[in-house]
């Protein structure tokens, strides 16, 4: 589980990841889930841990309900919603570009 920045507001959001975004990266095949998995340690929850409402690779998606959240890396896409009041970010789906929005 991640860990908690110390201190009252400036309290880090935790990240949970879902069965189906779990079974998303798995169908990616080894060689792209173990690329993508080390993009997501790197480079995706730090970001989503500080502030996962803005970023150059963060966007709102409109017209979904509940409200998501969208990371892109590459040609990859990972699908998250925020739970603000707990500091939760739930990681829900990843899909390519090609098919990510169908």
């Amino acid at each position: 589980m991640p860990e908690s920045a110390k201190g009252g507001s400036s309290e880090r959001f935790r990240i949970f990841e879902t069965r189906q975004f779990q079974a998303d990266v798995a169908r990616l095949g080894p060689a792209a889930g173990k690329r993508l998995e080390a993009k997501l340690h790197e480079y995706v929850y730090p970001a989503l841990r500080e502030n996962p409402f803005f970023g150059p690779n963060i966007k709102r998606l409109r017209n979904w309900e509940p409200p998501t959240w969208r990371y892109r890396v590459a040609d990859w896409r990972f699908f998250y919603e925020v739970h603000e009041t707990s500091k939760i970010v739930f990681m829900t789906a990843a899909d390519h570009r090609k098919q990510a929005y169908r």
